[in-house]
C-alpha cells in the first residue's frame, strides 16, 4: 500500500504523521483519555515527541495519519493502522483532543481510512482494539460496522478486540464511500 496519500473529507484533511506534528502528540498524549483508555508514553517534551513520531515513521507495520479541520488546518486528532505481533490482522485506531470529542470527526476520519483501505484492497478483515471502560470508542466502532469478536488479556491488561470484513463495512449502512 503507498504510505504517502492525504484523504480529506467535507470537514477534514488527514496527512501522514511527520515530524513536525510533535507538539501536538505532546498534547494528545497528555490529555486525560489518552492516559486513561491508552495509556502513558511518557512524553513531556518536544525530544520525547519527536523521537515517538520517529518509532512510528521506522516501523513498517504502523501508520499514523494526523486529521486537521480543513477550514483552519488544526491538527485535532489521529487515526492509526497498526500490524500487532499479538493480533492476526491490522487494527484501526482514533484518537482526538476533548475539545474535537462527540463532534464526528473520529467517525468520519475513520471511515475516511477504512474506504481509502478498500478501494486499494489493502484487507479483507481489519480490527479495532479497545477497554471496556472506553464506551464512546465501543459505540463509534459498532456504528462503523464493527461487531464483538474477542477479549484477551496483553500486558496485563484486558482488551476488547472487534472485527470488521470488507463485505462487513460495505453493508454497513453508514459507511460513506467516495466515488
Amino acid at each position: 500500500m503507498d504510505k504517502k496519500p492525504a484523504l480529506q473529507t467535507n470537514r477534514l484533511l488527514l496527512e501522514l504523521i511527520s515530524e513536525s506534528d510533535g507538539d501536538f502528540i505532546i498534547e494528545l498524549v497528555n490529555t486525560d483519555g489518552w492516559l486513561k483508555f491508552i495509556g502513558d508514553r511518557n512524553i513531556h517534551s518536544e525530544i520525547d515527541a519527536v523521537a515517538y513520531i520517529k518509532k512510528i515513521l521506522d516501523n513498517q507495520n504502523m501508520i499514523y495519519w494526523t486529521v486537521k479541520l480543513k477550514d483552519t488546518k488544526s491538527t485535532i486528532g489521529i487515526i492509526t493502522l497498526i500490524k500487532r505481533d499479538y493480533l492476526e490482522q491490522k487494527d484501526i485506531g482514533f484518537a482526538f483532543l476533548p475539545d474535537f470529542s462527540k463532534k464526528g470527526y473520529a467517525y468520519e476520519a475513520t471511515n475516511a481510512v477504512l474506504n481509502f483501505l478498500i478501494q486499494h484492497n489493502s484487507f479483507t478483515d481489519i480490527l479495532a482494539v479497545t477497554i471496556s471502560e472506553n464506551n464512546n470508542s465501543i459505540k463509534l466502532l459498532q456504528k462503523l460496522g464493527f461487531r464483538f469478536e474477542t477479549k484477551m488479556e496483553i500486558d496485563n491488561e484486558a482488551l476488547i478486540i472487534y472485527s470488521s470484513s470488507v463485505d462487513e463495512l460495505l453493508r454497513a449502512e453508514n459507511l460513506i464511500l467516495s466515488k
